[in-house]
């Protein structure tokens, strides 16, 4: 469907204008369904965000600018999120022993085990998503979001 149907546009728009409307539709499309498959397990997308980028760490932890610097939604308060999930045992928190300033944050053996069980979840979802796209068509969209985003 045109965004021209979805928002009942009566006036024409610029192509770039409709190109911000399509993305910002979209991304409401995509964090809707995501945010539904996160939230059965108690999770926000931040939080689940936050989880991944752990589990990449590989058993090693990582300081809060590291968790900050790789986080999608780059204004999520990073301390908040770790509070968060410390309640939930899904991760856990220590002083720096090279830099006391330093909050060193890990992964537990809970947190994975929740990622493990959502990624199958995660995973339909992505592909569902793309499925009407060739592979060829999902390389393009992707070179030209990133091309359309670098300023």
């Amino acid at each position: 469907m045109k965004i021209e149907e979805v928002i009942k546009a009566t006036v024409p728009m610029s192509l770039p204008k409709k190109i911000i409307l399509n993305i910002m539709y979209t991304q409401n499309v995509i964090g809707e369904n995501f945010n539904e498959i996160v939230k059965a397990h108690d999770l926000s997308p931040e939080q689940y965000n936050v989880l991944r980028i752990l589990r990449g760490q590989k058993g090693k932890p990582a300081n809060m600018c590291v968790i900050q610097e790789r986080m999608i939604a780059k204004t999520s308060n990073t301390t908040r999120l770790v509070d968060k999930l410390l309640l939930k045992e899904l991760v856990t928190r220590e002083v720096c022993p090279d830099n006391r300033r330093k909050m060193e944050v890990a992964i537990t053996q809970k947190g994975l085990d929740l990622l493990k069980e959502l990624d199958p979840t995660i995973d339909n979802h992505e592909n569902r998503l793309a499925q009407n796209l060739t592979p060829e068509e999902q390389e393009t969209l992707n070179t030209l979001l990133e091309k359309y985003r670098t300023t």
